[in-house]
């Protein structure tokens, strides 16, 4: 059987809101910005090649997404939680205390956040994590000292990037990119500048310092996103020097618009997220609560067919789209097979 009808339909976006679904026999899923256009492809192939409606997928942050899963049992909460990150121990705790005690994680495939900017304007090819913290930073160290951002353009801290004025636009603290941004890129920025050292010698606890790392200016240079990528790429349109954060695969698929960046020398693609020669890369997943598998009809072969290997494999059509895919796909597919759970052992 062939699963695919590789048309401008198949690559749009074919979320809906879950409230207007006629009736509660499809699944239902909610969550990351990032996992969407893979949820949405695979959710309307499932709709064109099984014997069950098309799953509804919805967006809104992985955040957002886990809250909803965290709901409660039953036909009134969604079923599937996307998530461009891990759950977190007090999200799993949250569902716990809900009733939602049996997880599946469903690990997809790999992503690289990518930094891009307008087609036309300045090239950023020497970025380093060291670089963003020096930009977004409320404090950085600058002659010894932590002191309040003085920096208004790229250049002034790294001479091999653009003169221009910093103007980023990163995705809001309800995606997981965000979480990804901060681990990856902040903290470590934090780092290598000197800043964190300097204050552990000012007596800063740990939780502070961690927290200080990864915070942001307010003064306008570093604008939160809330919305999904294709709000980011608006404000590049509109903004010529501006430099967005963004999934590989959504800027492989407007490569006609945005510019992408280097990172520690090393441009983003799939090889070499796949290779891990690209610093700035993260596991994709969507969560599924088995009390769900036998009441809502096609759950789990939804979930199953969404990690096949004509789907998420290295040949399949979600790898075209920008998906990297996971080298340990196999024993993915014997969890959801074998319904494990979270804690469980395979």
């Amino acid at each position: 059987m062939s699963y695919f009808k590789m048309t401008a339909s198949t690559l749009a976006i074919a979320a809906v809101s879950a409230t207007a679904a006629a009736a509660r026999d499809n699944v239902q899923v909610a969550g990351s910005s990032t996992v969407l256009p893979y949820a949405s492809i695979v959710a309307e192939a499932f709709g064109e090649n099984f014997d069950f409606p098309t799953p509804v997928v919805e967006s809104g942050g992985s955040s957002s997404g886990l809250k909803r899963f965290c709901e409660g049992v039953g036909e009134n909460t969604i079923d599937i939680a996307n998530a461009s990150r891990a759950i977190r121990e007090k999200e799993v705790k949250a569902c716990a205390e809900a009733g939602v005690t049996d997880i599946i994680e469903v690990r997809i495939g790999y992503d690289g956040i990518v930094f891009a900017s307008q087609i036309d304007g300045p090239a950023f090819t020497a970025f380093e994590p060291a670089d963003w913290y020096n930009a977004l930073a409320p404090k950085v160290l600058k002659d010894g000292a932590l002191v309040d951002n003085p920096y208004t353009m790229w250049s002034e801290f790294n001479a091999d990037l653009p003169a221009v004025e910093i103007a980023a636009f990163i995705p809001g603290t309800k995606h997981g990119t965000r979480e990804v941004f901060e681990e990856k890129v902040l903290a470590h920025g934090c780092e290598a500048t000197g800043a964190m050292k300097a204050m552990e010698e000012a007596g800063m606890d740990e939780d502070a310092i961690e927290d200080a790392c990864i915070a942001v200016r307010t003064d306008g240079r570093s604008v939160d996103i809330d919305g999904d990528y294709t709000e980011t790429l608006a404000r590049i349109d509109s903004n010529a020097e501006g430099v967005g954060v963004f999934g590989l695969a959504f800027y492989e698929n407007n490569t006609d618009k945005l510019k992408v960046a280097t990172m520690s020398d090393v441009a983003p693609s799939t090889e070499t997220i796949a290779s891990g020669e690209y610093p700035v890369s993260r596991p994709l997943f969507f969560y599924v609560k088995k009390a769900h598998i036998g009441v809502i009809p096609g759950l789990k072969e939804f979930a199953e067919f969404f990690v096949s290997d004509e789907i998420a494999g290295p040949d399949g059509p979600l790898a075209n789209y920008g998906l990297v895919s996971d080298p340990e796909l196999a024993q993915t597919q014997a969890k959801i097979s074998d319904e494990v759970t979270m804690g469980e052992g395979m």
